[in-house]
Protein backbone atom coordinates (compact mmCIF):
# COMPACT_ATOMS: atom_id res chain seq x y z
CA UNK A 1 0.00 0.00 0.00
CA UNK A 2 1.26 3.33 -1.01
CA UNK A 3 0.11 6.64 0.26
CA UNK A 4 2.66 8.87 0.62
CA UNK A 5 1.81 11.59 -1.99
CA UNK A 6 4.15 13.93 -3.04
CA UNK A 7 2.32 16.60 -1.52
CA UNK A 8 2.22 14.75 1.60
CA UNK A 9 6.10 14.19 1.57
CA UNK A 10 7.07 17.87 0.98
CA UNK A 11 5.05 19.11 4.27
CA UNK A 12 7.39 16.56 5.84
CA UNK A 13 10.67 17.32 4.10
CA UNK A 14 10.80 20.93 6.31
CA UNK A 15 10.56 19.37 9.81
CA UNK A 16 12.58 16.65 9.07
CA UNK A 17 15.32 18.95 7.85
CA UNK A 18 15.26 21.01 10.39
CA UNK A 19 15.21 18.26 13.36
CA UNK A 20 18.27 17.18 11.58
CA UNK A 21 19.78 20.08 12.51
CA UNK A 22 18.56 20.66 16.44
CA UNK A 23 18.57 17.02 17.70
CA UNK A 24 22.14 16.91 17.44
CA UNK A 25 22.37 19.41 20.35
CA UNK A 26 19.26 18.46 22.34
CA UNK A 27 20.08 14.69 22.38
CA UNK A 28 23.98 15.29 22.08
CA UNK A 29 24.82 13.62 19.71
CA UNK A 30 28.44 12.39 19.22
CA UNK A 31 29.57 11.19 22.69
CA UNK A 32 30.83 7.60 20.60
CA UNK A 33 32.29 9.69 17.86
CA UNK A 34 32.05 13.31 16.92
CA UNK A 35 31.28 12.60 13.12
CA UNK A 36 27.81 11.07 15.03
CA UNK A 37 27.01 15.00 15.49
CA UNK A 38 28.26 16.58 12.52
CA UNK A 39 26.88 13.99 10.11
CA UNK A 40 23.68 14.85 11.33
CA UNK A 41 23.70 18.55 11.06
CA UNK A 42 25.69 18.72 7.65
CA UNK A 43 22.93 16.13 6.15
CA UNK A 44 20.01 18.35 7.75
CA UNK A 45 21.46 21.99 6.33
CA UNK A 46 21.57 19.66 2.85
CA UNK A 47 17.79 18.67 3.66
CA UNK A 48 16.62 21.69 3.88
CA UNK A 49 18.78 22.95 0.83
CA UNK A 50 17.13 19.96 -1.54
CA UNK A 51 13.56 20.66 -0.12
CA UNK A 52 13.92 24.54 -0.85
CA UNK A 53 15.33 23.22 -4.33
CA UNK A 54 12.58 20.62 -4.94
CA UNK A 55 9.68 20.96 -7.70
CA UNK A 56 6.92 19.79 -4.95
CA UNK A 57 4.18 22.18 -3.17
CA UNK A 58 6.70 23.63 -0.86
CA UNK A 59 9.63 23.91 -2.88
CA UNK A 60 10.51 27.63 -2.89
CA UNK A 61 13.31 27.54 -6.35
CA UNK A 62 12.08 24.16 -7.92
CA UNK A 63 14.98 22.83 -10.06
CA UNK A 64 15.16 19.54 -8.52
CA UNK A 65 12.93 17.14 -9.96
CA UNK A 66 10.55 15.10 -7.40
CA UNK A 67 12.38 12.18 -8.80
CA UNK A 68 15.83 13.04 -8.05
CA UNK A 69 14.64 13.98 -4.70
CA UNK A 70 13.14 10.52 -3.79
CA UNK A 71 17.05 8.90 -5.19
CA UNK A 72 18.91 11.45 -2.57
CA UNK A 73 16.48 10.68 0.42
CA UNK A 74 17.30 6.35 -0.33
CA UNK A 75 20.81 7.52 -0.42
CA UNK A 76 20.57 9.32 2.59
CA UNK A 77 18.81 6.61 4.35
CA UNK A 78 21.45 3.83 3.72
CA UNK A 79 23.78 6.20 4.69
CA UNK A 80 21.98 6.68 7.80
CA UNK A 81 22.05 2.97 8.39
CA UNK A 82 25.09 2.11 7.40
CA UNK A 83 27.17 4.98 9.31
CA UNK A 84 26.90 3.60 12.50
CA UNK A 85 28.74 0.39 11.44
CA UNK A 86 31.15 2.38 9.62
CA UNK A 87 31.89 5.08 11.66
CA UNK A 88 31.90 2.82 14.91
CA UNK A 89 28.92 4.58 16.63
CA UNK A 90 26.97 2.96 19.95
CA UNK A 91 24.18 3.62 21.83
CA UNK A 92 22.25 6.58 21.50
CA UNK A 93 24.64 7.98 18.52
CA UNK A 94 23.58 4.49 16.45
CA UNK A 95 20.30 4.10 17.49
CA UNK A 96 19.85 7.94 16.55
CA UNK A 97 20.67 6.80 12.75
CA UNK A 98 19.33 4.12 12.32
CA UNK A 99 15.53 4.41 13.06
CA UNK A 100 16.15 7.74 11.35
CA UNK A 101 17.56 5.51 8.14
CA UNK A 102 14.59 3.23 8.73
CA UNK A 103 11.94 6.42 8.56
CA UNK A 104 13.20 7.48 5.53
CA UNK A 105 13.48 3.80 4.16
CA UNK A 106 9.83 3.64 4.80
CA UNK A 107 8.68 6.66 3.50
CA UNK A 108 10.23 6.15 0.34
CA UNK A 109 9.16 2.88 -0.02
CA UNK A 110 5.28 3.98 1.29
CA UNK A 111 6.11 7.02 -1.76
CA UNK A 112 2.49 7.06 -3.95
CA UNK A 113 3.40 7.40 -8.22
CA UNK A 114 0.89 10.14 -9.08
CA UNK A 115 1.62 9.02 -12.23
CA UNK A 116 0.21 5.75 -12.72
CA UNK A 117 -3.19 5.33 -14.01
CA UNK A 118 -5.45 2.91 -12.63
CA UNK A 119 -6.18 0.17 -15.07
CA UNK A 120 -9.41 -1.36 -15.99
CA UNK A 121 -10.02 -4.92 -15.44
CA UNK A 122 -12.53 -6.02 -18.11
Amino acid sequence: MQFITKKIHSYLDYPVAISLMVLPFVLGLGETNPIAFYLSLIVGIAALGLTILTDHQTGLLPVISYRLHLLVDSAVAVLFVVAPFIFSFEGLDAYFYWINGAAVLLVVSLHKNEAQKPVALV
